[in-house]
């Protein structure tokens, strides 16, 4: 049998500017830098790492001017929590586009540089409800 983790730590996230991509992590989602970890950064290799408001979402920010688009990186949300996203990445003209799963919902959009972001709820009826009006 494997050990047991206690979840995911961090993401990593390849940016072709670290700290032009921390500020906009900052004005989207509400993120800042840990200044715990800021030293990380001094090298040219290292990460920035940013953290959400509650400090459980972590993301180390990668400078790579050859990098390829992450794959989807998703965060999770509460129902009443997923529409203030909603209203609030629509203000920013960033949604790609809002998916109903039947049992979840998900919202889509990307940053500046091509890596693409998904917020799901599993609190399906709540917003399914909101939708109606």
């Amino acid at each position: 049998m494997a050990p047991e983790l206690t979840g995911i730590d961090h993401l990593h996230v390849y940016v072709p500017d670290r700290k032009q991509a921390a500020e906009w992590f900052k004005t989207v989602m509400g993120f800042h830098i840990v200044e715990a970890f800021k030293f990380w950064a001094e090298n040219d290799q290292g990460p920035l790492t940013i953290e959400d408001p509650s400090g459980t979402v972590h993301l180390a920010l990668f400078q790579r001017q050859d990098f390829i688009p992450s794959t989807v990186i998703a965060f999770g949300a509460s129902g009443a929590e997923f529409l203030n996203w909603i209203a609030h990445l629509e203000a920013l003209d960033l949604v790609d586009r809002l998916a109903d799963h039947t049992k979840a919902w998900s919202l889509y959009f990307r940053d500046p540089y091509g890596n693409s972001y998904e917020i799901t709820t599993l609190h399906y009826e709540h917003v399914a409800d909101q939708m109606k009006t």
